[in-house]
């Protein structure tokens, strides 16, 4: 818990903390500081009192279950005498933004940020939801365009894309999980981008746990082009090529053997097994693009999941087909079925965490008026290990 007043904030931390103080008086880092400004902490009364060095934007320093910016205080090392600590950035040419807006790597081919996963990103288990993980690939996205120097006025579009009033959409992505980050925990996200036919983009992204660099999630998208106005699909113009072409690189976050390119089957009210209507989108659901969000999508899909499922399993991998749009007028329906093939295909692909799943599904979202559907979807599922139920 941490307490503000002007450049000053007052940290309640564990006794452990304590005791590592006294341990080791010269220690290492504590967390990431931006820059090469220093935060100055005290010891007061029985608290930690933190201050913005001289030239620094304040910043809070976050504590989340025995963690500082999601590093464990038992693992950090600490500056200076017993009274004061000196937080340093190991990073001394990253520039004060750089922990917020991330940075380019690899040439500049490759865009990476940092987030810590907050309380309000978990589900019932305290881990990340996939909707989490799928806000934080777009937010790292999003971010990619505008740190490249080539952001129009448009809601992830380039400057060409904005004189011409035209937009990015998704049609595709496909998301593989290895494992979920818990409440606290810092992940690491890498994204680049390359062509993908003659009018596509594709995105990918991987996911690494920050402090064991281990690949936790890995995830692909393709990208098409629309006119925001018409909502018309367009081709990408010359001059909106030549923009984005410096950026493309050839390499992709889950090889061609594994990546669900396979065709997803249109439920309908005879083969779904589940429908669940009534879902009403929301003015918060809205987007920048004036349609419904494209992560708003999956909590409406897991609507018709059985609820033992959602409890008993772990989502490991799924596969959204965007068909068309969706405004704040429309109501929707949610239609769910297993995949009844599951059982008796030897050729299945193993997904990411390389065995077969234990459960299927294939999905639908459709408007309840007329039927027309929005997305397909297609999930896997591996039951959660013992120490995961509660």
């Amino acid at each position: 818990m941490a307490a503000r007043s002007n450049n000053i904030a007052t940290l309640r931390l564990p006794g452990d903390v304590f005791k590592v103080w006294k341990k080791n008086e010269t220690g290492t880092k504590l967390g990431c500081y931006p820059s090469r400004h220093v935060a100055m902490i005290t010891r007061k009364n029985g608290n930690f009192v933190v201050r913005a060095g001289a030239g620094g934007t304040p910043r809070s320093v976050q504590t989340i279950n025995g963690k500082v910016n999601g590093v464990h205080v038992a693992e950090a090392k600490l500056f200076g005498n017993k009274n004061s600590i000196e937080l340093i950035n190991g990073d001394g040419d990253s520039p004060p933004h750089s922990s917020l807006h991330g940075k380019f790597v690899e040439e500049r081919f490759v865009y990476r940020q940092t987030f810590i996963i907050r309380s309000y990103e978990i589900g019932p288990d305290k881990t990340a939801t996939m909707e989490t993980l799928m806000n934080l690939l777009q937010e790292t996205a999003l971010n990619h365009v505008t740190s490249s120097g080539l952001a129009g006025n448009g809601f992830g579009a380039t400057r060409e894309m904005s004189i011409r009033k035209l937009i990015w959409v998704v049609t595709r992505i496909h998301i593989q999980v290895q494992r979920y980050s818990s409440w606290g925990d810092v992940v690491e996200i890498d994204t680049w981008v390359d062509a993908t036919g003659k009018n596509g983009m594709r995105r990918d992204w991987i996911i690494r746990d920050y402090q064991t660099q281990e690949i936790i999630t890995r995830a692909t998208s393709t990208w098409v082009i629309m006119n925001r106005e018409t909502r018309r699909l367009s081709k990408i113009p010359d001059q909106v090529r030549q923009e984005v072409l410096p950026f493309y690189l050839n390499r992709f976050a889950i090889a061609t053997e594994k990546n669900d390119s396979e065709k997803i089957d249109k439920l309908n009210d005879d083969t779904a097994e589940r429908i669940t209507s009534g879902l009403a989108p929301r003015w918060s659901d809205m987007d920048a693009n004036q349609h419904v969000n494209n992560v708003k999508y999956i909590g409406w899909i897991l609507e018709s999941v059985p609820i033992n499922v959602l409890g008993d399993y772990d989502l490991t991998s799924m596969t959204l087909e965007y068909r068309r749009e969706c405004r704040q007028s429309n109501l929707l329906e949610s239609l769910t079925s297993t995949t009844s093939s599951l059982a008796d295909d030897s050729n299945f692909k193993n997904n990411s965490i390389n065995r077969r799943p234990d459960l299927e599904y294939t999905h639908l979202l459709r408007m309840q008026a007329d039927k027309v559907e929005i997305i397909r979807a297609r999930t896997e599922w591996n039951r959660k290990q013992k120490h995961e139920l509660h």
